[in-house]
Formats: structure tokens, C-alpha cells, sequence
């Protein structure tokens, strides 16, 4: 029975860290600008967000204050339902299944950085207009609070843009201060996100497995030869 007990313990271990590295944003880093000089990095963060400033699990309005450029998975392999506007690459359609992400960007003063964020399919497009990330925020599903300042996406003279040599890299060129910039990213569907229902369906399946064979340990203990 402890053995068992023990295997259970190693499976349910197993699909925490199975879980834990399913993930759409595969990378990224800083690579220019003030961010950099003040060592700024890549961070990807996981919801809920470990923003330091209030209110908690919230991005859009100096909840960070870092020269760090960040980014966390929304919605996984969503089954578009209407055409969703971006201002950069291909407006999703009717039928289309995409990831969803957020990019930003929060200092604690004006700060310029260069950097990319890399994803595991190619993208689709980039909303970074207020309106165009307030009208796809329903389908983000995440628990977060989306602050939505008036300053919202990015400003004049800000890009976003989808690396022409790498359909799933973005390319980071901002300039922010106060309330940050902040990108909605429209990938084509996850592999690795659509793999982890089928794993985690075959690990309930092992447990379910382990979970009758300690049942038939307790019922038939060392009388039965084969559980021995």
C-alpha cells in the first residue's frame, strides 16, 4: 500500500511539472535601450501576476515599475467566433483558432527598450491600440485585472512588430513612462497548449489505475498471491 501510496504521490508530481512547463511564450530578452543599461531582462510571468504594486494580479497602470520587459499567456487555442481587429499583422477571422498573449512594458520613469518575445506559432497579429485591446479583453479568461488607463497600448513613434525573418518572433521598439506599454499578441494554435489536456487525460488515467489497485490491496491484502 505505502508504494502505491508513493507511485500516486511521483504521478501527481509528475503532472504539476508537466503543467508547470506548458507554455506558449517560449522566450525573449532585452536587447537595447535604457532597459538594458539598467539591466533590465526578459521575465514571463504566470497568472496570478506577481505584480509588487497594487492592486494585486493586475497589469496596465505602474503595478511593476522595472526596466524588465514582460509577458504571460491569456487564453490557449480559442475557436474565433467573429473577426477580432489588430493594428499590426492579420485581423483573426470567423474560424480561426488562436492563442492570446500580453506584452508590456511598466518603468518607474521614461525608459526606451529594444527586446523581442518569441512564441511557439507563428503570429497571427498584434493589438496595440487602447480600443483594439479593451474590445479583446473578454477573451482573455485569465482571473487578471486589466487596468485600462487612458494611455492604454502604444504611443507615437512605438512599435510592435512581427520579425520578417521569424513569423514567431515580436520585435519590441517602445519608449514608456507612466502607465506603461502593452501589446496583445494573436498567435496561431499552441502545440505544446494543445497537447497538455491529452497528458494530463493519460496521467488521470494512471492515477485512476493506481487508485483501483490500491482499492483491491485493501480488500484482498496478502490472501490474494498476486498482490503480494
Amino acid at each position: 500500500m505505502k508504494s502505491i501510496l508513493t507511485t500516486v504521490s511521483a504521478v501527481v508530481l509528475s503532472i504539476g511539472f508537466v503543467s508547470a512547463a506548458q507554455a506558449t511564450v517560449i522566450g525573449g530578452a532585452v536587447t537595447g535601450g535604457g532597459a538594458f543599461a539598467q539591466g533590465g531582462i526578459f521575465v514571463k510571468e504566470t497568472v496570478p501576476l506577481s505584480n509588487p504594486l497594487p492592486p494585486a494580479n493586475s497589469v496596465g497602470n505602474d503595478t511593476y515599475q522595472d526596466p524588465n520587459l514582460r509577458a504571460f499567456d491569456e487564453e490557449q487555442n480559442i475557436l474565433i467566433a467573429g473577426t477580432i481587429q489588430v493594428d499590426v499583422g492579420t485581423n483573426p477571422q470567423t474560424g480561426d483558432e488562436v492563442a492570446s498573449h500580453y506584452v508590456y512594458f511598466d518603468p518607474n520613469a521614461l525608459t526606451s527598450v529594444q527586446g523581442y518575445v518569441d512564441f511557439d506559432a507563428d503570429i497571427f497579429g498584434v493589438a496595440t491600440s487602447m480600443a483594439n485591446m479593451a474590445a479583446s479583453d473578454f477573451l482573455a479568461n485569465t482571473g487578471v485585472n486589466y487596468l485600462n488607463p487612458g494611455l492604454r497600448g502604444l504611443e507615437a513613434g512605438d512599435s510592435a512588430t512581427i520579425d520578417p525573418m521569424n513569423p514567431r518572433r515580436l520585435l519590441i521598439n517602445y519608449v514608456a513612462a507612466t502607465p506603461g506599454d502593452y501589446v496583445r499578441v494573436f498567435t496561431k494554435r499552441s502545440p505544446i497548449a494543445a497537447s497538455e489536456p491529452a497528458i494530463l487525460a493519460l496521467m488521470g488515467f494512471g492515477i485512476a489505475g493506481l487508485g483501483l489497485a490500491a482499492h483491491r490491496t485493501r480488500k484482498y491484502g496478502r490472501r490474494n498471491p498476486a498482490l503480494k
